[in-house]
């Protein structure tokens, strides 16, 4: 007897199951649809291909079964759709078949840019046209910042965060965009309409724009924070500290001081790591006690930063958020963090000495080691 279970990987959503759903929805929508010649091109494909892949796949095989007309075919597959999804909770868990549908805008729609941002403004509500939306930023830039910026009133949530989302410079899973790398100014001007967003979704989605441009233009970024800064609500507020979140990392001085975070006067008392020797897959706990020297109360940004061996032993480097809180004059902190060395495929781990470092506003306080060695067999 099987029971059904939780995919693992993302990318397991878009098998023979996907393919078998899209032809039900496709020929529903359009009972010419090949159901059958279209499952049995694409579902043998999949199994070797990763998540971008397997959705392109299913893309190219809907446009080789769909009649040769774009408008038609696309026409044909925003029947599908079904309702807009009511809120922002679950359009990353209901909507994942709606994902080659923007693929298929992406690749094939570029000829026809007026219904093809028609169907991203459809499919964006109910899982993302984020990545669909890139090459007509590229090709036809003005045409799609015009519609860009009369989405940023749009009622659904889903659309004006397409806006932020789809403008990122350094969007994960995406090539970069070189023209507002170059000159954000457009981008700006998006973001200016949205940062006061009534949606939280939307609001992080702005901050996690600004934090890519601040990879670039770090000044710029800064500039933008303070005068958003001023007589900003919570919310924005908020907004802001994730926004300067990669530079505060870095120790920029700029961004601790917008945050309110001024050299730190305050002593490391001890740095531990346990185990001190552990293997990959396995996690080891840090502790941290930081004693204020301050006379008065202080802001403390705590991060810690790992330096680990890279490939052929250059080291590499990561800073993890630890806290951010406010102490009082001789207040003793104890702070503690589970740290995990699972592997992931963002970054590989190799065996060897692992040096953590305690961050506290930007500036190294001390450091401690442990040793990593290979998983057991």
């Amino acid at each position: 007897m099987s029971t059904e279970t939780e995919p693992r990987l993302l990318k397991d959503l878009f098998g023979p199951a996907m393919a078998e759903k899209l032809a039900r929805l496709v020929r529903a929508a359009h009972p010419g649809f090949p159901a059958e010649a279209f499952v049995a091109d694409v579902a043998p494909r999949l199994a070797p291909l990763e998540l971008k892949g397997r959705v392109a796949a299913l893309a190219a095989a809907l446009r080789a079964h769909l009649p040769p007309a774009y408008p038609e075919a696309l026409a044909i597959l925003l029947k599908t759709l079904g309702p807009p999804l009511p809120g922002t909770e679950g359009v990353f868990e209901d909507g994942w078949f709606a994902l080659p549908l923007a693929t298929f805008v992406e690749l094939y729609g570029l000829d026809h840019p007026d219904e093809s941002l028609a169907a991203m403004h459809a499919i964006t509500q109910r899982n993302t046209a984020e990545f669909a939306i890139r090459p007509f930023l590229v090709r036809h830039p003005e045409r799609t910042l015009a519609a860009l910026a009369a989405w940023t009133r749009d009622e659904s949530p889903h659309v004006r965060r397409l806006v932020s989302e789809g403008t990122r410079t350094r969007l994960p899973w995406a090539g970069r965009l070189p023209q507002f790398i170059a000159d954000p100014a457009p981008v700006l001007v998006l973001l200016e309409r949205l940062k006061d967003d009534p949606s939280p979704y939307v609001r992080r989605s702005v901050a996690n724009n600004l934090n890519d441009l601040s990879k670039d233009h770090p000044e710029l970024v800064l500039a933008v924070a303070a005068r958003w800064g001023e007589g900003a609500s919570p919310e924005r507020r908020q907004l802001i500290r994730h926004a300067l979140r990669s530079l505060v990392k870095q120790g920029h001085p700029g961004a601790l001081r917008l945050l309110g975070a001024a050299a730190p006067e305050v002593e490391l008392v001890a740095l531990e790591l346990a185990p001190a020797r552990l293997r990959v897959g396995e996690r080891l706990t840090l502790t941290a006690v930081l004693r204020s020297t301050a006379s008065r109360p202080q802001l403390l940004v705590v991060d810690y930063r790992l330096l680990l061996p890279g490939a052929g032993r250059a080291p590499r480097s990561k800073v993890f958020k630890l806290r951010t809180l406010t102490v009082a004059p001789g207040e003793t902190l104890r702070l503690t963090r589970r740290h995990s060395f699972a592997p992931v495929t963002v970054r590989r781990l190799y065996p060897g000495p692992h040096r953590f470092e305690l961050q506290v506003n930007g500036q190294i306080l001390g450091g401690a080691e442990a040793e990593l060695l290979p998983a057991e067999d």
